[in-house]
């Protein structure tokens, strides 16, 4: 579908099927972390997906874009706090006639009683930065860290709007694996797929990637270091 590009507005490639993403020169744009999230999330048979602090909507669209043969009419909601960066993910689902996908643009402390044990996925590349916004711009701060949402706070709201079962699959930087463990914990998901990520070949892991399991027992699987070579 034909879209209209405001001024500072780009098309960018999403990195596979030759598919497009609309991303605003002045904002937050998105990393190759996030697609390494998207291929580290493992989707199942009539799962209703929900993609945290979404940004312009990079890990939902891509996580649809490689299963999307397989799971077509797979529903995804993007939940943002910045109303321009969701206006950028409903153009980018408008270009890609991505129908399955829909908007709520707020704060996930305020989410609404119709996501209540709604999803069986929760996709999550969240702002892993603790200390303020210093000489960043504000709005591409609150991206990278805590000034609007903390990781209790995304835990709580992951169990909240997580069926019984559902998972979560969130990025977060790797020497705080053992917060993130005990935070999931407290909010009664349990930590079940733990995958670390190096830069280049060899080096110390600076992110990890974990997938939790809501009302899941105690068990947990290694899987072998990606190393995202920039």
């Amino acid at each position: 579908m034909q879209i209209e590009l405001g001024e500072y507005e780009v098309l960018e490639d999403m990195l596979i099927n030759g598919l497009k993403i609309v991303q605003d020169t002045r904002l937050y744009r998105f990393t190759s972390d996030s697609v390494l999230l998207s291929r580290f999330a493992r989707p199942k048979k009539g799962d209703v997906v929900a993609d945290f602090c979404a940004g312009s909507g990079i890990v939902g669209f891509h996580f649809y874009s490689l299963h999307r043969e397989k799971y077509p009419d797979m529903p995804c909601t993007l939940f943002e706090l910045q109303k321009e960066l969701s206006d950028l993910s409903k153009k980018t689902a408008a270009y890609n006639d991505f129908e399955n996908f829909s908007f709520v643009q707020g704060k996930l402390q305020e989410m609404g009683k119709e996501h209540h044990e709604k999803y069986s996925l929760v996709l999550c590349n969240p702002p892993y930065e603790r200390g303020g916004f210093e000489n960043d711009d504000y709005h591409k701060a609150i991206c990278r860290k805590e000034l609007t949402i903390t990781l209790k706070e995304i835990a709580r709201a992951a169990a909240y709007a997580l069926k019984y079962g559902g998972r979560i699959a969130m990025l977060h930087r790797a020497d705080r694996l053992a917060e993130v463990c005990y935070t999931l914990h407290e909010e009664n998901i349990e930590v079940k797929r733990i995958q670390f990520v190096g830069g280049r070949y060899g080096s110390k892991p600076y992110l990890v990637m974990i997938e939790g399991v809501k009302g899941g027992k105690p068990y947990c699987e290694i899987e072998e270091t990606v190393y995202n070579e920039k």
